[in-house]
């Protein structure tokens, strides 16, 4: 069971888990072993997600989430499985704690008048600062 918050909670039914050779250094034992974890979450069908969270995880343009709905992390960062499958599932959850909080809405303000008149003085400076440049050395 992966806790995400006080009222929410992740089944290990849900979680489908895949072995597999992982690549990278290791010598004659990578070719045997397979420590590299390959997990997958059905965000779509879910029914342990709000639908608030699912429709912010589905929202999000990562490239670990197919077609279909489905979360797939890939953990290989060290030799031993275990440590894989933690890695794989610490990472699954900081993934969906980051959907529980919601975004906050952009309130819309206007720019002070004091803060437009700083403006159009640093645009008048400059200004004068290229027009100082472009004038012909003839007149002189």
């Amino acid at each position: 069971m992966l806790q995400l918050s006080r009222s929410i909670s992740l089944p290990e039914s849900e979680l489908v888990e895949r072995f597999m050779r992982a690549d990278g250094p290791g010598g004659q034992h990578v070719n045997r072993t397979e420590s590299a974890v390959e997990l997958r979450f059905d965000v779509l069908h879910s029914p342990s997600l709000p639908e608030d969270v699912r429709s912010r995880l589905l929202a999000r343009r990562d490239r670990r989430m197919t077609d279909e709905g489905v979360l797939v992390i890939q953990a290989r960062r060290f030799r031993d499985q275990g440590r894989n499958r933690e890695d794989a599932r610490e990472r699954l959850v900081e993934i969906l704690r980051a959907a529980l909080v919601a975004p906050k809405k952009r309130i819309a303000t206007k720019p002070s008048r004091a803060s437009q008149q700083r403006r159009l003085e640093g645009k008048q400076q400059r200004a004068k600062i290229k027009q100082g440049r472009s004038r012909s050395w003839s007149h002189e």
